[in-house]
């Protein structure tokens, strides 16, 4: 089985419908794929309607949280399998998508300040619905500032902390992983150490969430190199934490491919037997 947990679509800041996810998982060869828009569930409906015959969905999200307060390390929380109308997680989620269109407002605002004739028209076209930081980027590619949408994501532009960057309403990790649990579903913390992010999740805080009830860390990423992807097993076999592999697969807004890294069938196993808020949704005659 090629299982892919981690993939975005139109619903947050990818490039693919939901219904062209899932087709392009099926022609990629997946058995399993993901689909984890951030902070919400609006693309689930279509992919599931969409979904060919041999794949299985899973149902998600990844979650914006911080550590630490304002000023603390951005976490993202992949969250799998919850039942979405539980009521206080789906107020929550609510709550942070609100805030995604003032925050990237306030980053083409800086920008322009910083000399970038960039405009929230453009933006907010190129989004087509949810609006985030690759929309931003993406515009910031068109006007020849950058080479690609991962360079607007350092400290000189809109990266965390970023001379553009804006904040806006995350989850506390902690709180994410109460709520998750509480609607049924099953947490996985995405790239913890992808250092050209950002700062990362120091070792001590995936210790605590783990004693909280996180279930697993994102492993196999792009963002991660081999001795990272070490460190991280023996972190999780310390912790008895469970170890995904993911594409992070955003279309054309990233370089990665679907699949690119896969989880262990053993693993999505475990994580679907964790579950109690929803159930994979097989293709038909998958």
């Amino acid at each position: 089985m090629r299982i892919d947990l981690h993939t975005h679509s139109t619903a947050s800041d990818g490039t693919d419908t939901p219904a062209e996810l899932v087709r392009n998982a099926a022609a990629a060869g997946l058995d399993v794929v993901a689909l984890t828009d951030h902070d919400g569930v609006g693309g689930h409906a279509e992919a599931i309607a969409a979904l060919p015959p041999g794949l299985t969905l899973v149902t998600g999200a990844e979650l914006s949280c911080r550590l630490g307060g304002a000023d603390g390390v951005g976490v993202h929380m992949l969250a799998y399998l919850f039942d979405p109308a539980e009521p206080e997680f789906a107020a929550a989620r609510e709550l942070v998508r609100g805030g995604r269109e003032p925050r990237a407002r306030a980053m083409v605002a800086r920008l322009r300040e910083l000399g970038v004739p960039i405009t929230w028209e453009r933006v907010a076209e190129l989004a087509k619905g949810a609006v985030g930081r690759p929309h931003v980027a993406t515009a910031m590619v068109e006007l020849g500032v950058i080479d690609t949408v991962s360079d607007a994501f350092t400290p000189e532009w809109i990266g965390n902390g970023g001379r553009a960057y804006a904040d806006k309403h995350e989850f506390d990790p902690f709180d994410a992983v109460r709520l998750v649990k509480a609607a049924g579903g099953v947490t996985v913390l995405a790239h913890p150490m992808a250092v050209k992010r950002g700062a990362c999740v120091p070792e001590g805080a995936i210790a605590e969430l783990a004693a909280a009830g996180l279930d697993g860390i994102e492993v196999d990423h792009m963002d991660h190199d081999a001795p990272t992807r070490a460190r991280l097993r023996g972190l999780a076999a310390d912790l008895s934490l469970l170890t995904t592999g993911s594409s992070d697969y955003h279309g054309r807004n990233k370089t990665c491919e679907l699949g690119e890294f896969t989880t262990d069938p053993e693993i999505y196993g475990e994580i679907t037997r964790r579950a109690t808020g929803a159930f994979p949704v097989p293709g038909a005659g998958g």
